[in-house]
């Protein structure tokens, strides 16, 4: 089970399609691998990222199981985030007994007022069960839904199963260093923040307290190589790796894009087998592969790993 300690990077994964829509098995096998190899703490399935909303039910739960299978020890976070409590407490269930260590729940786009997002996470507990450790999701350029580091304080003192803030909010600096002053000055009790947004402020995030990242990027293991250094106080090699990739990571953060661009590099690092996406979905365009490609090249001037191409 995941718990208020977590540490690390979990890998937000995409889910590997073939050409035609089906899910590709092998791929999942492949990338799971991948992030266990390149030191990822965990792997967190179905989120926004991972194309989880083209998933039918039955489909969405055996992602999660091949997963939690595959990757043995690791832990295993689901994302349930559904418009309804009665399939997100079926797949919490489900996932839970099938050996994941936690779920994530996003608030519901329709949430306006503080007290409308802490009602929704206390329903929400209660429906799945308060057995079941929670990540806060709190992603507001996606989701539209503004979460103050009050409202998050009301949420995790009034919901002791939430363990974990998923922190993507941007600009959101000081909104990490509030959450750690509440915890110093003893309002809100230790929880874990991992950090999203494609890593895009990981160097600073890890040094305004956060635990690592809960994140998607075609180079995870640099992302894990950063979080490392960030904890064993090496920040400028902390930092100077992560400026010789933070093209790409700008690149790969376009909004509407950049899944394809993601999976198209992924494609490359030999990571999974085809870029698909299921239906609807973006693909990138002849002039767009050619600006990957140009930045793949001048990341590899820094990182040997961008230069390990295959796909």
């Amino acid at each position: 089970m995941i718990d208020a300690n977590a540490m690390g990077v979990y890998a937000i994964a995409p889910t590997p399609f073939h050409p035609d829509g089906r899910i590709d098995e092998a791929s999942v096998d492949s990338m799971t691998d991948f992030y266990l190899e390149a030191g990822c703490t965990g792997i967190t399935v179905l989120g926004i990222m991972g194309e989880a909303p083209k998933l039918d039910a039955s489909e969405a739960l055996d992602v999660a199981k091949r997963v939690i299978r595959r990757a043995g020890a690791a832990k295993i976070v689901v994302g349930v985030s559904s418009p309804g409590f009665a399939a997100m407490r079926a797949l919490s269930r489900a996932s839970m007994e099938a050996g994941a260590a936690g779920v994530m729940i996003a608030p519901a786009p329709s949430l306006k007022t503080d007290d409308q997002i802490v009602t929704y996470y206390a329903q929400a507990i209660e429906a799945i069960g308060t057995d079941i450790p929670v990540v806060v999701q709190d992603y507001p350029l996606t989701l539209g839904v503004v979460m103050t580091p009050g409202v998050i304080r009301r949420i995790v003192e009034d919901n002791p199963s939430v363990v974990m803030l998923k922190h993507e909010d941007w600009p959101g600096l000081e909104k990490i260093s509030a959450l750690r002053r509440f915890e110093q000055e003893g309002s809100m009790r230790h929880i874990s923040i991992l950090c999203g947004n494609g890593g895009m402020f990981i160097d600073f995030e890890m040094e305004r307290g956060a635990d690592g990242a809960m994140t998607g990027y075609a180079f995870l293991d640099m992302l894990v190589d950063v979080v490392n250094m960030s904890a064993a106080g090496k920040r400028d090699d902390a930092h100077d790796l992560f400026d010789a990739h933070l093209p790409m990571i700008r690149y790969e953060q376009q909004l509407g894009v950049g899944l394809a661009v993601r999976k198209y590099v992924m494609k490359r690092r030999g990571i999974i087998a085809s870029d698909a996406q299921r239906k609807p979905g973006s693909a990138i365009t002849p002039a767009a592969r050619s600006e990957i490609e140009y930045l793949l090249a001048r990341v590899a001037r820094h990182d040997s790993r961008a230069g390990k191409l295959v796909g």
